[in-house]
């Protein structure tokens, strides 16, 4: 597990960053002339990019694949953690947590509108869940230990062999606090 320092964060939180690293999330280890075709930028300034990104730790060369002209990326294993609560009372630190986290929520929603989109058939409609529960009244102990367990479960699955019959699925859970709305 790595941990997101203030250095790191600062890294990742620029938008053409934050999509090379979910384009190798999404696809695969790919090459900089592949994600500039797929992102519709130049190879230069994504070669500097996927080197920055190697430089905080969030990718690393995949030294099985290609050649001394051709360098693959890849996300390294093991889970990245980022504790928000760390930044709080950093100026700088909070701009780039704002940019980070702004973009994930932009790229939840656009995965939900793909899936919508997409025309899935009756069984895979059926499955999937667009749920949302709003009568919890939870402490904070009480929504981390939540969050625990709800990631332990989804874990277990991750452990399974893949199914070549089966499709990539995204689990997505937003969980936090709301106050009321004011009158």
């Amino acid at each position: 597990m790595r941990r997101i320092d203030a250095k790191s964060l600062r890294g990742l939180a620029h938008p053409l960053r934050m999509n090379i690293l979910e384009a190798i999330e999404v696809d695969g280890p790919a090459t900089s002339t592949t994600l500039a075709n797929r992102l519709g930028e130049n190879t230069g300034t994504i070669s500097w990019h996927l080197r920055l990104l190697a430089e905080h730790g969030y990718l690393e060369e995949d030294t099985e694949r290609g050649n001394k002209r051709e360098r693959w990326w890849r996300i390294p294993k093991g889970a990245t953690v980022l504790d928000p609560a760390e930044f709080r009372d950093d100026p700088e630190t909070s701009g780039a947590l704002r940019v980070y986290l702004s973009h994930l929520v932009e790229r939840y929603f656009s995965r939900v509108r793909r899936y919508l989109d997409d025309n899935w058939p009756a069984e895979w409609q059926s499955a999937a869940s667009l749920s949302d529960w709003r009568n919890l009244h939870l402490t904070a102990t009480q929504l981390q230990a939540l969050n625990d367990e709800l990631g332990e479960v989804i874990n277990r699955y991750i452990a399974l062999d893949p199914d070549p019959t089966g499709e990539r699925v995204i689990v997505q859970l937003q969980s936090f606090p709301q106050r009321p709305e004011e009158s």
